[in-house]
């Protein structure tokens, strides 16, 4: 009973730190999006109407930090693009987890670090009013996706680090937010299939939308 209750309370911190995930991983993905308008609007009003946007390399510097940091947490859930799995890919067992352990107790000190100086940065540009050096943009928005964005990639790891203690302890239990170790062709075919899911899934609402 009392393994049944840290196993559901360890799947409700997983559930309810997801959606805040993927509303920061969108909000990247937004970012980036206008940044791409952004840069098209301005090679056309540079390049056709001699009429650049005035503090665009000053809107450029301030959405990096929305772009690099806000899907951390993201692909720290899904194991994407963060993980080296050379070495880890070959172990099993408590040899296994008791490396995952020592890897998200480095990470979670490193992130605690940044978060530190990263308000710290945040707070000194509000009480300042900081601004950029060409069109005078105010930073302490930018500064403060940092550590916002590097609180919720802690609170992804402490999950996680939760999750490796308790497949340390039960290496036969169902894994439970933690990352399992893939080979390239299978998460390959996973990503596949998710898009697959996807498609066939917009096409099944398109369908029924129709006949009604």
């Amino acid at each position: 009973m009392p393994n049944e209750r840290a196993s559901g309370a360890l799947r409700w911190a997983d559930r309810v730190l997801i959606p805040f995930e993927d509303a920061a991983n969108f909000l990247a993905a937004i970012a980036i999006l206008l940044l791409m308008f952004l840069g098209v609007g301005q090679i056309v009003l540079r390049t056709i109407f001699n009429a650049p946007i005035n503090g665009y390399i000053d809107l450029v510097q301030l959405s990096m930090a929305s772009m690099a940091f806000l899907g951390a947490s993201y692909c720290q859930r899904l194991g994407a693009h963060i993980r080296m799995d050379l070495l880890v890919g070959r172990m099993s067992g408590r040899a296994l987890w008791s490396l995952e352990i020592i890897a998200t107790l480095v990470g979670l000190f490193i992130i605690g670090v940044l978060i530190w100086y990263g308000a710290q940065h945040f707070w000194r540009a509000y009480t300042l009013g900081d601004t950029t050096i060409d069109a005078e943009y105010i930073v302490w928005p930018s500064k403060l996706l940092v550590p916002v964005a590097f609180s919720i990639w802690f609170l992804r790891l402490s999950v996680q680090l939760w999750g490796s203690i308790r497949m340390f302890r039960s290496p036969d239990a169902e894994t439970i937010a933690v990352v399992v170790h893939k080979e390239v062709a299978e998460q390959a075919q996973d990503e596949i299939q998710d898009i697959m899911g996807g498609t066939e899934e917009s096409e099944t609402l398109h369908t029924r939308g129709v006949n009604e």
